[in-house]
């Protein structure tokens, strides 16, 4: 199965490369092969997240968001909706088991001290605010459940970006209840979340 889905993961990077970017009318982009942005092992860089570990269900629904446009922040719009605009369920199902089963490791690169506030508003949400958990939806150990995501590990900076675009309204077609839980966070409090995340394991 590994072996096939490696071939299909070659033939992605050679259909996307021909691809142009669909963002406006933005220069367009080789996307040459996953791998320039995610790492050889999927483990991801400051702009790209991981996806080694990452759930088969959320990496499914990502890359076809992506073919249909849904997610348009703006990394998505110059980066993935060419690189995704070829891709059919099945492949992408393909590619997100062969992905789902590779090893995920801890970015930690966060705010140390900023950690275990992040944990305490991750375990335990802000009364306050009246934000909930995240720990109901994404697991106590930030590890997501079918099509939740992980969040466990992910950089730092990845996160954070993230985090501010949920309450810029990006990606508002997504299901609730995230545009609302993230469109109340805090800068202090996307800067602790992010950090405690990046070191979970």
């Amino acid at each position: 199965m590994i072996k096939f889905v490696t071939s299909k993961i070659a033939v992605l990077a050679l259909v996307a490369s021909a691809v142009p970017s669909l963002a406006g009318n933005m220069e367009t982009v080789s996307i040459k092969n996953c791998t320039w942005c995610h790492g050889t092992s999927a483990q991801g860089y400051e702009p790209a997240p991981r996806l080694a570990g990452q759930r088969q269900q959320y990496t499914v629904n990502q890359l076809l968001s992506f073919r249909k446009h849904t997610r348009d922040n703006p990394f998505s719009k110059q980066y993935m909706w060419g690189a995704a605009a070829n891709l059919s369920p099945n492949t992408a199902r393909e590619l997100a088991i062969y992905l789902s089963a590779l090893p995920p490791k801890a970015a930690n690169d966060g705010d140390n001290q900023l950690a275990a506030i992040g944990r305490t508003l991750y375990e335990e949400g802000n009364p306050d605010s009246n934000t909930v958990s995240c720990a109901v939806c994404h697991g106590p150990n930030a590890e997501g459940i079918r099509q939740i995501p992980r969040l466990g590990g992910l950089s730092y900076y990845y996160l954070k970006r993230k985090l501010t675009q949920w309450g810029e309204g990006y990606h508002a077609a997504a299901e609730r209840p995230m545009p609302r839980i993230a469109g109340k966070l805090s800068p202090n409090e996307i800067e602790a979340l992010a950090s405690y995340l990046s070191f979970v394991k």
